[in-house]
């Protein structure tokens, strides 16, 4: 009897202990999820201020790759000359209509012995009455009745472009100018002798002077059509 008694306390108790062991680890379980799941709900939504910290860092790296990437786009960018379409010739680029005109019968002239009688090696060969050098440029000299036109006077001849009266000829009166090329074959190829509309883009002072004509040259918005006549 006293062994039977003895065995029905160790069987209870240790069914008390398997009792104990089964609802500890049970609650244990369920804290490790509570805490798993209460950390992770934590984790991802946050408390206000870090969501907010998170959306703007977010907005801040979105809009730094955008910026980079727009960045790169503008670097790369080119246009090529032959998609810029602007104006072709001085007369399409300003408006000449602005100024008041007047009807001329324009010639050609050189500096060489048909035009002036004066040789390469002749001492004023090359320089006009008012002591400038002849130029074929982006403003070029030109002869005129100075009655008519004093000197300085800025023209703009169509086909030809501006020419600052520099010089004067006995031939050279009333309505007439005489437009200075380098040679005796460009007068006759580019020019002739020709009637027409010129436009009086200012009236000069009665002088012109180096520094003034290179200027003019220079105007930095007309090079490109600078170039042209050069070339030409």
């Amino acid at each position: 009897m006293k062994n039977i008694k003895i065995l029905k306390r160790t069987v209870m108790t240790l069914l008390f202990l398997a009792a104990v062991y089964a609802t500890a680890g049970a609650l244990t379980n369920v804290s490790a999820q509570e805490f798993k799941a209460g950390f992770m709900e934590k984790f991802y939504s946050g408390s206000s201020a870090s969501q907010q910290s998170y959306s703007e860092q977010s907005k801040r790296k979105i809009g730094l790759e955008k910026k980079s990437l727009n960045h790169q786009k503008a670097a790369t960018t080119y246009i090529s000359s032959s998609e810029v379409k602007g104006p072709a010739s001085l007369e399409e680029a300003i408006d000449f209509e602005q100024y008041p005109t007047a009807t001329v019968v324009a010639t050609g002239y050189t500096a060489g012995v048909e035009s002036t009688g004066k040789s390469p090696e002749h001492p004023q060969y090359g320089v006009t009455f008012s002591g400038v050098k002849v130029k074929r440029d982006l403003y070029s000299t030109i002869a005129a009745d100075l009655e008519v036109y004093p000197l300085g006077t800025i023209l703009f001849i169509p086909g030809y472009g501006y020419g600052v009266v520099a010089d004067k000829g006995s031939a050279i009166t009333g309505n007439k100018i005489d437009l200075y090329f380098q040679t005796v074959e460009d007068v006759f190829n580019e020019w002739g002798k020709k009637e027409l509309k010129v436009y009086i883009v200012e009236r000069g002072n009665g002088q012109i002077s180096e520094e003034a004509l290179a200027e003019l040259n220079e105007t930095e918005a007309l090079q490109v059509f600078r170039e042209e006549i050069r070339k030409s």
